[in-house]
């Protein structure tokens, strides 16, 4: 998961950032004032600030925040002037909103604060419903309101148009003061808190933000969402009485403490009421003693009294906020605050100390301890673990002592009556000061300049090392030492230069006669006493060399050994109970500092760590074949042995009535003479009494699939036979441990069997079935041969560890996969994972990888004249709780996870993101079951469902890395990448919100890429696809298809957009574009070409249909075309889900001719696009010379056919 933050103010209001990714309070510099308190979500933090007013710091990301103005222009028709300004005095205005209500002028907008920026000027919007308009924009209708059309009928006597500017949020990492209400100002604010997240998913980024006033008013501030974080108003709200403090969760929980120690809660939380309806009130845990202050997560309220004890609240959930009793806790604190995953983060009333409890999970909210968090502050110059932090945190690790040629410390009378007792040294490169100028900098700003030291991360080793020292090591008179490096072996001598620094009487507390000093690196390590101490200046050449550091400028507030915390916020902090936190101890062991010795090391590059790989590789090489040939005339020792492996297991067996058989189940393994294994599984099995067999060589295994099952642990075996009639061996075993054992070593025969190791080719192939689970296949060069290529059933496929959705290549290797919950992986090089152990699996590269999905069920109703909608339907109505098809009995109940390697993550929820929109209770609407839907009721209809969602989590491992932070809804690769490892390849993506980006950085060193550059759009994308020469297509979300214009490598996301229409009465969902040809799918199955796509018109002409039942279509960097295809004839009925391959694609004839049957069903993703292996030129024989014997079986396919035999356009 990617780093978050935990944010905090300490008691002299400066802010700071913790990551759990990092060891180091980060100070946030750009805030101009102290703050009071602050509240965080994962995008942003808000604060109040020492004025009272409230500041807003928006997170910085790769995706901009964009804000889309619109305006209409309308015109009506007259038989003068033709359309023209002059309206009806009944007419709307001529600029206005969409309603026609509003008056909105081109002039009227402006931007909301200085936070904000215009991107560009008004343009028209060219764009409806997914279809081009004609030049101009315009719509007609025959009066206002109207339906509307992009085409002028003989009627029209009105038309509008749409005007876009889009501003953009400037104002990223920064504290933007959120803009006075113009209206009614409320009372300075004392304390908020954001949250509502979860409430409901549209708009994008929507959050609540709940403040009080000094007053004990309550407001809430409304519109806030992504393209709008600041939000737009305040709204004050109705109270019993007033209110100290307030805290909102994620979800539908607000709670907030009354001035007389009672706590209110607000009820009528909802999707479409996120402010609530009305306030309960909740007595304080102890009646004699009032309460402080409250934080509430998802499903857990904590509390504290006056007498700053801990309390929980049981019984807490969304259908009972209020709870049902108090629990009392251990431990002191002064505020607390719950996070995300319920985690709770205080502030202890003893030291002041940010505590994290530790042990909460779902079934535990309460947790189990308290645990400090134990990390230093950045700009500190001494912490309790002085030694070790400081050199954890220098980066660097000197050996030996630090030596200077005399030995004195200076502590001055200031220093002597300073509370923590600390010692100042003083040394100096500037020039000397006279006597008559003290040097008494204590007043300066916080603002401490940094030491100039070469090729060396930090300077907080340095700063400890002069910093930590004992009063009591002081001695004679105070003089400024000079500090001098024991030179490191290797290395020339470098002494920092001593410069002479006079103080005033008050400050060195005698004469000022030049003394120096011994600083022996262990003693100082040993030392505990922090002290105070700034750079100055120090100007080496050495790897390690030191700072020195004047006397007087120091920290206002002075360097604590301990932080004084004042307030915690973990709302953007995401911890669950499987985290690993570096919180909560910064010693440091000896495998630390030689790390810290391998940071100082000098940056090698990529191509360099390529090169010196290379160069090993070529000698041991080398190496092996001077030793080989010496030996080759001796007999190979190798022993022909056979072994078998046994087991019981249970087979569905293939005739009628099909039903779960005990088997005994055998893997016979040989090896040949050459060295090779190979081997036959046996099945045997009673039939009428009588023991038979079945068999399959492992050779002939084309796939080891594992087969989703809630109830038994299945998998299946392929051949091509039985790809063919789509019909494998299936077999469970007895337990989930026993399936993964058999898997893995059956997946290890075939590969043996096969000669193959490692992990997968450039040139590989990777496909995803429907359960997630990822399959790479090495092509033939004759895969693609004409006019004999190899059966797509005969390929072998095996397994890699991980879970994706949607996987992506090239030819240079770079893989990129999306995972169910939108996060975007990208493949490691290893390979293995998952349940594959020892040999069948890379020993590093391999990472854990997790993964979210959602189960829905959906709820079903029918209307009658009495009871109106009810749970009771006809006989012949589907379940009232059932699945999409309406043929299966899915209750909540009885809804188990897809497998046994998924658990539940959440509680069943209302989804309301259904295609064709809801009500307000998530309801859709028809006229019968089944029918289409619709968000609203009309009289026709007399049937209803709603759908209902619950997530479930699955952890496993694979050779894949996280690339973090933006989710991801599709990806593509340009597929013939240029050869050289270090040229950058160009990566399209959309976000899960439908932002287009282009990833910056991607090489075949570096496949991850670095940073994501954002490509403006009017409208959300849902697919994209970049082919040869650059060419990008992407699909809208209203179906519509895009051509990016002038995308090229001075230029990598182009300068716009070109609208193509799409097929007749189509919505596209799906493009994929290869060297010449591009192809698309629509949402009911079509798959298309585009004719005329040419370099000089790279847009094309038209759209020609294919084929039908197609789910998913791979154009390769050769042209070859995939696809995902549905209801395929198999043995047993139609198979959905199959692999696909075109026949007979040529330059010729880009369309094909033919499909061939590959592996299925149960696929629901293919990619083709690492495949460029040319195919190999076979003659065809001579008309009068007899025919030779054909090297490849001819295969019988159905020509001019589809992908089910359904009638095909060419």
């Amino acid at each position: 998961m990617p780093a978050s933050l935990l944010w905090a103010v300490d008691v002299y209001g400066r802010v700071y950032s913790l990551s759990t990714a990092g060891q180091l309070w980060e100070q946030c510099r750009d805030a101009q004032m102290e703050f009071k308190r602050v509240t965080a979500a994962q995008q942003c933090c808000w604060g109040i600030a020492c004025d009272n007013s409230i500041y807003l710091n928006v997170h910085a990301s790769d995706l901009p925040v964009r804000y889309q103005e619109e305006t209409y222009e309308n015109q009506r028709w007259n038989p003068v002037d033709g359309f023209s300004e002059r309206l009806l005095p009944s007419d709307r205005w001529q600029w206005s909103d969409v309603t026609g209500l509003q008056h909105q002028p081109l002039d009227s907008f402006g931007l909301p604060s200085s936070s904000w920026e215009w991107e560009a000027d008004w343009h028209v919007d060219e764009n409806f419903e997914g279809e081009p308009t004609e030049k101009g924009g315009w719509t007609y209708a025959i009066d206002f309101p109207a339906n509307y059309t992009k085409d002028k009928k003989w009627n029209s006597c009105v038309r509008r148009r749409r005007w876009l500017r889009y501003r953009r949020y400037k104002a990223m990492d920064t504290w933007a003061k959120i803009p006075s209400q113009p209206t009614t100002l409320p009372d300075p604010f004392s304390d908020l808190s954001c949250g509502g997240w979860e409430i409901n998913e549209e708009p994008r980024g929507r959050l609540s933000l709940w403040a009080v006033s000094l007053q004990g008013k309550v407001w809430f501030r409304e519109g806030i969402y992504h393209q709008n974080p600041e939000g737009s108003l305040w709204a004050e709200m109705p109270l019993p009485g007033e209110v100290v403090q307030i805290s909102c969760g994620p979800g539908d929980l607000i709670w907030a403490v009354l001035w007389e120690g009672q706590f209110i809660v607000r009820e009528g939380v909802s999707r479409d009421c996120p402010k609530g309806t009305s306030w309960a009130l909740v007595d304080s845990p102890s009646p004699d003693v009032g309460a402080t202050h409250v934080a509430v997560g998802v499903n857990v309220v904590w509390a504290l009294t006056k007498d700053n004890k801990v309390w929980f609240r049981r019984g807490v959930n969304s259908h009972n906020p209020c709870g049902s009793g108090w629990i009392s806790m251990i431990g002191e604190m002064t505020m607390i605050n719950v996070g995300l995953n319920d985690q709770v983060l205080a502030i202890s009333c003893e030291d002041r100390g940010v505590y994290f409890r530790q042990g909460v999970t779902c079934s535990e909210l309460s947790g189990k301890t308290w645990r400090a968090i134990n990390v230093p502050r950045d700009g500190d110059r001494s912490h309790s673990s002085a030694s070790a932090s400081s050199l954890q945190s220098a980066g660097c690790y000197f050996c030996g002592e630090v030596r200077a040629p005399s030995a004195s410390d200076v502590e001055s009378d200031t220093d002597k009556g300073s509370t923590d007792g600390t010692s100042r040294l003083i040394t100096s490169t500037s020039p000397p000061l006279g006597v008559d100028e003290p040097t008494d900098l204590s007043d300066q700003p916080v603002e401490t300049p940094k030491p100039r030291i070469p090729k060396v991360t930090s300077d907080s080793f340095i700063s400890e090392l002069v910093s930590d020292r004992e009063p009591g090591k002081s001695s004679g008179p105070a003089g400024p030492p000079v500090l001098e490096e024991e030179p490191v072996p290797g290395e020339e001598e470098v002494t920092a230069p001593g410069a002479h620094v006079a103080l005033s009487p008050s400050q060195a507390g005698g004469p000022s006669d030049h003394q120096w000093s011994n600083v022996d690196l262990e003693e100082v390590q040993a030392q505990q006493a922090p002290a105070g101490a700034v750079v100055d200046s120090a100007d080496t050449c050495s790897l390690s060399s030191v700072a020195t550091y004047t006397l007087a400028m120091e920290d206002p507030y002075g360097a604590d050994e301990h932080p004084l915390w004042a307030w915690v916020s973990g709302g953007g902090c995401s911890v669950d109970s499987h985290s690993q936190l570096s919180w909560f101890n910064c010693s440091m062991n000896a495998s630390s500092l030689v790390q810290s010795v391998q940071s100082m090391s000098l940056s090698v590059t990529p191509a360099q760590t390529a090169a010196w790989k290379r160069q090993i590789f070529e000698q041991l090489s080398e190496r092996t074949k001077r030793e080989m040939d010496n030996f080759r005339h001796y007999e190979q020792a190798i022993e022909q042995s056979v072994w078998v492996k046994k087991g019981t297991m249970q087979w569905w067996r293939d005739w009628k009535p099909h039903k779960w058989i005990d088997v005994h189940f055998a893997l016979e393994q040989f090896s040949g003479p050459e060295g090779n294994k190979d081997g036959i599984l046996f099945i045997y099995y009673n039939f009428n009494e009588e023991k038979k067999y079945l068999h399959a060589f492992i050779n002939e295994v084309t796939i080891l699939v594992p087969v989703l099952n809630d109830s038994k642990h299945t998998f299946a075996i392929y051949t091509p036979e039985r790809t063919k009639q789509r019909w494998p061996i299936r077999l469970a075993a007895a337990t989930e441990l026993e399936m993964h054992d058999w898997l893995a070593l059956l997946s290890v025969s075939c590969c043996d069997s096969r000669g193959i190791q490692g992990p997968p080719s450039k040139q590989a192939m990777w496909s995803i079935t429907c359960k997630g689970d990822i399959f790479v296949s090495e092509p033939s060069p004759s895969l693609e041969a004409m006019p004999y290529p190899t059966p797509c059933d005969q390929m072998f496929w095996r397994q890699v560890g991980g879970h994706l959705r949607v996987v992506e290549c090239n030819s240079v290797g770079i893989v990129w996969g999306i995972g169910y919950d939108h996060t975007a992986w990208v493949h490691t090089g290893g390979y293995g994972g998952g349940f594959f152990q020892g040999l069948a699996s890379s020993t590093d590269n391999i990472y854990t990888q997790v993964d979210v999905k959602s189960v829905y069920i959906y709820e079903n109703q029918r209307w009658n004249p009495v009871t109106g909608y009810t749970n009771r339907g006809l006989p012949t109505d589907r379940y009232m709780w059932s699945d999409a098809s309406g043929l299966h009995e899915c209750t909540k109940t009885n809804m188990k996870p897809p497998s046994p390697q998924w658990t539940w993550v959440s509680d069943w929820v209302v989804d309301y993101s259904v295609s064709g929109g809801t009500d307000r209770e998530g309801w859709q609407f028809a006229a019968d079951f089944p029918a289409s839907y619709h968000g609203h009721k009309t009289l026709k209809d007399f049937v209803r469902r709603r759908r209902w969602a619950r997530k479930c989590k699955l952890s496993t491992t694979g050779p894949w890395q996280e690339v973090p932070p933006i989710s991801l809804s599709d990806v593509t690769i340009l597929p013939c990448a240029a050869q050289n490892s270090v040229d950058v390849v160009p990566l399209w993506a959309i976000s899960n919100k439908g932002d287009v980006l282009c990833r910056l950085g991607v090489t075949a060193l570096t496949p991850a890429g670095s940073s994501w550059l954002h490509v403006g759009t009017d409208q959300p994308f849902k697919s994209i696809s970049i082919g040869a020469a650059s060419q990008v297509w992407a699909i809208a979300k209203d179906g519509s298809a895009f051509y990016r214009g002038s995308v090229s490598s001075q230029s990598p996301a182009g300068d716009c957009w070109y609208h193509i229409p799409s097929p007749a009465k189509q919505k596209l969902k799906q493009v994929s574009v290869g060297r010449t040809s591009v192809y698309t799918v629509d949402e009911n199955g079509n798959v298309w070409y585009r004719q005329g796509v040419t370099p000089s018109y790279p847009q094309g002409s038209s759209w020609e249909h294919i084929s039908n039942n197609v789910r998913k279509v791979s154009v390769g960097p050769l042209d070859q075309v995939w696809i995902i295809a549905d209801k395929v004839q198999g043995s047993q009925g139609l198979s959905c889900g199959t692999v696909c391959h075109r026949l007979g694609v040529q330059p010729l004839e880009p369309k094909g001719q033919s499909w061939d049957y590959g592996i299925g069903g149960g696929w629901d993703h293919i990619t083709v696009r690492g495949n460029s292996m040319e195919p190999p030129r076979i003659r065809l024989p001579s008309l009068t010379a007899p025919a030779p014997q054909s090297p490849l079986p001819v295969r019988s396919t159905e020509v001019n056919g589809n992908a089910v035999g359904c009638s095909t356009h060419t």
